[in-house]
């Protein structure tokens, strides 16, 4: 879907993007960054809305420094700012959008209200955008993204200003855009925990550099950690400490997930040796004649892959655009 060879873009103090190379394919990919790390500056790229510097790029096949024009037409784009005229209506603006991408008109009426729909505003859609609420906006900005069909669309920053519910349902429209429609997505964000959620590839930038681009799997790979739940018994009426007790004996330390956490205390967590620890907490438990819940290992969360990395390839003042986007993820 997108290809960077080398992509540069340099400002006079500034360079937003350095000689950025990526391969991304079709699904949801997440373009994760601390604010300034040239996100929505490689988005505007791409669509042949600012020449890059040095370096080359192609989309869906074409090259942006030639083919900008036919890029737009088969690329939808949700910026991150609010630019919606605020005395028209949804049904107004996105059927605007869709004659702008060359729909006629009665195939424009109907993309539209389908759209609508599918984003959540079909109710709403005849009232004036400046009522709106920050979340329908966004939803505003998402549908006339999507009306006139495109390939690929390109979402920035899509759940700026939302609260966790809405920002929920946001990421919840946009596993549907693919899933749904087909249509490839390319999200950027600063929330590490939403791509993880969202995306099946994430692509890692700071600096305007590479950073990491593997599949969402592959960042949040199992660990040595497993952890383990338990029932109660009449003989045990804690049969977490039940067993955590018995593991000590056999020289296995464990500890309480979330410990000094209001509710913690329920799930162990132990580093797994081999085959050998599991087959030793099945037999600690069914000694004990307790019920096993569940026995897992844990998966890594992209934040903590983001920290190591980061940590390791740079110092100074971007260590502190990095702990802003741990911090951001949770």
């Amino acid at each position: 879907m997108i290809a960077t060879e080398s992509l540069s873009k340099r400002f006079p103090r500034v360079t937003a993007l350095d000689r950025l190379s990526v391969d991304i394919g079709p699904g949801v990919t997440g373009l994760v960054g601390a604010n300034g790390a040239g996100k929505s500056t490689l988005i505007k790229i791409l669509l042949g809305l600012s020449p890059a510097t040095e370096g080359s790029a192609r989309v869906l096949g074409l090259d942006i420094a030639t083919e900008g024009a036919a890029i737009r037409e088969q690329v939808g784009y949700m910026p991150e700012h609010d630019c919606l005229p605020p005395d028209v209506s949804a049904t107004e603006f996105v059927v605007h959008m869709a004659r702008m991408s060359g729909l006629p008109p009665t195939a424009a009426r109907e993309r539209t209200a389908d759209t609508l729909r599918h984003v959540g505003l079909y109710e709403e859609r005849y009232r004036p955008i400046g009522g709106y609420s920050t979340g329908m906006k966004q939803r505003v900005k998402l549908a006339q993204a999507l009306v006139h069909d495109p390939k690929l669309v390109f979402l920035d920053e899509p759940t700026n200003g939302l609260d966790p519910v809405g920002r929920d349902e946001m990421l919840g429209l946009i596993r549907r855009v693919h899933s749904d429609f087909g249509i490839s997505v390319l999200v950027t964000s600063h929330l590490l925990g939403e791509l993880e959620r969202t995306c099946d590839h994430v692509v890692v930038i700071d600096g305007g550099k590479l950073l990491r681009s593997s599949s969402t799997t592959d960042f949040t790979q199992t660990t040595t950690t497993l952890a383990i739940e338990v029932t109660d018994s009449d003989a045990h009426p804690d049969g977490t400490a039940a067993v955590r007790d018995a593991l000590s004996e056999r020289g296995v330390e464990t500890h309480h997930e979330g410990a000094g956490l209001p509710g913690a205390g329920h799930i162990l967590l132990l580093t797994a040796a081999g085959e050998e620890t599991y087959d030793l907490v099945r037999d600690v438990v069914a000694d004990l004649g307790l019920g096993l819940v569940r026995m897992e290992q844990r998966r890594h969360h992209i934040s903590e892959v983001f920290t190591t990395d980061t940590t390791d390839t740079a110092e100074g003042s971007g260590d502190e655009q990095r702990k802003e986007a741990v911090g951001h993820g949770g």
